[in-house]
């Protein structure tokens, strides 16, 4: 296929998509969504900087990350998960209903540039929906707030992997259902296994905590907390790959069914087999200012000259907090930093309150080169003493953190969130009014 003939398809499935009355809604929709968060995270970090003439809270608590960065570009995760799949769901249910499908699939593009072009499509349409909540950040610098780019940049990267995940799973949902209706149905289906998964994963533990991992909310929460692992990135591409290919698969119209149940058949077999090592990589990167997920610079520097293989038995329940603690706080830190660690969790019940009188509940064993050790402690600077005792590395002394915080000076303006919550949506609708007479008006000068 010629890459200018990419180019015309291109370019017919964006205008087909701006000027469809799903991405209209979705676009009007972003600007209510985008101003609520907006409006509420700066409140609420206006409060806690003490704005209002209150006391300010503890400095080094203060990050726009956490405070707005991801609860402001929280909207796009409603949109992404509620919205924008019917806009996906439309591109290919559209042109199967009208038969537009069977003509477009005769021309030179080829099944898989049509599919290619609509997903390129959405995601530009996915990237333009982001323009309120770029304006809200101008707003927050305007305001006096702090962005730090690194950051801030992950937390859109992760909002672009979610996209991308919608977009082909409405690509696909729409190519294997007969109707837009159907299809949305499926999506929405698909979408509720990934709330289930993850609500399992708090009470059950296992495996089932191992696959929830990688569901969309669970991923996109990995780029909030600045936590950029590449067994995410890997597995949420090989997801979007593996939907793409099932969309092409069951767009073909000469392919039989028992022929495409054998093209998905050896799909499912292909996509196990990459997304297996995709979720082994334990490559990982800490984006935070605050290095929120990494010991300090002097324990690392200890802690990479351990050799030995670390070995952790945690008996400890998945709805424990004390189990919380030592995830989050610890254990996540130290695979990040040693070559060789690996966690056991031996619990037999969730919370510890059945286990049997004998057992070890509440016990965390760690073991370094045939030494171990009992410590109940979640705190790190006890368990990181543990492991420099067993390990026989001295101990470094204590770093001070150096992150300042940065409180907010200065409220919200109410015309910023009108703006957005009103400007954006007439503006949205004028542009599109005016998209879709000038169509009209090119169509009936070329006739």
């Amino acid at each position: 296929m010629r890459s200018p003939d990419f180019g015309l398809l291109l370019r017919k499935e964006l205008r087909e998509t701006v000027m469809s009355r799903s991405a209209l809604l979705v676009a009007i929709a972003a600007g209510p969504l985008v101003a609520h968060s907006f409006a509420t995270a700066m409140d609420a970090y206006a409060e806690v900087s003490g704005v209002p003439g209150g006391a300010a809270a503890l400095t080094q608590a203060l990050s726009p990350l956490d405070g707005f960065v991801s609860p402001t570009f929280g909207a796009y995760a409603v949109l992404a998960t509620l919205l924008f799949p019917f806009v996906a769901i439309r591109s290919v249910s559209a042109d199967k209903e009208s038969g537009a499908h069977t003509l477009t699939i005769q021309g030179p593009f080829g099944l898989g540039g049509i599919v290619a072009a609509k997903f390129v499509a959405l995601m530009a349409a996915w990237l333009c929906l982001w323009l309120p909540g770029l304006f809200a950040l101008g707003f927050w610098v305007s305001r006096g707030g702090h962005l730090d780019g690194t950051e801030t940049a992950w937390v859109l990267a992760g909002h672009a992997v979610r996209g991308a995940v919608v977009i082909a799973l409405g690509l696909a949902a729409a190519a294997v259902s007969e109707s837009g209706a159907s299809a949305a149905v499926l999506a929405l289906a698909v979408t509720l296994g990934g709330w289930a998964l993850d609500f399992a994963a708090t009470v059950q533990g296992g495996w089932v905590a191992a696959l929830a991992q990688f569901t969309p909310d669970a991923a996109l929460r990995t780029f909030e907390h600045g936590d950029v692992q590449l067994r995410v990135i890997g597995v949420s591409g090989v997801v979007v790959a593996a939907f793409v290919l099932l969309a092409i698969t069951w767009l073909e119209p000469a392919r039989s069914r028992r022929g495409r149940f054998a093209r998905l058949a050896a799909g499912v077999v292909g996509a196990a087999l990459l997304v297996v090592p995709a979720a082994m990589l334990k490559r990982a990167w800490d984006v935070t200012e605050d290095r929120r997920n990494s010991f300090s610079r002097a324990d690392e520097r200890a802690l990479a000259t351990i050799s030995e293989p670390v070995h952790v038995i945690a008996y400890l329940g998945p709805e424990d907090p004390r189990r919380t603690d030592l995830d989050h706080n610890v254990l996540r830190k130290l695979a990040r930093v040693l070559p060789h660690f690996d966690v056991e969790y031996a619990a037999q019940t969730r919370t510890g309150l059945f286990e049997g009188a004998g057992s070890h509940y509440g016990e965390v064993w760690y073991e370094v080169g045939g030494k171990r050790e009992l410590n109940r402690s979640s705190s790190t600077p006890i368990v990181l003493e543990t492991i420099y005792r067993l390990a026989g590395v001295a101990q470094p002394v204590a770093e001070e953190n150096a992150y300042p915080g940065y409180p907010l000076r200065t409220a919200a303006s109410g015309w910023q969130v009108w703006l957005l919550a009103g400007g954006w949506p007439v503006l949205v609708l004028a542009a599109w009014l005016a998209y879709r007479r000038s169509g009209r008006i090119f169509s009936r000068s070329s006739s």
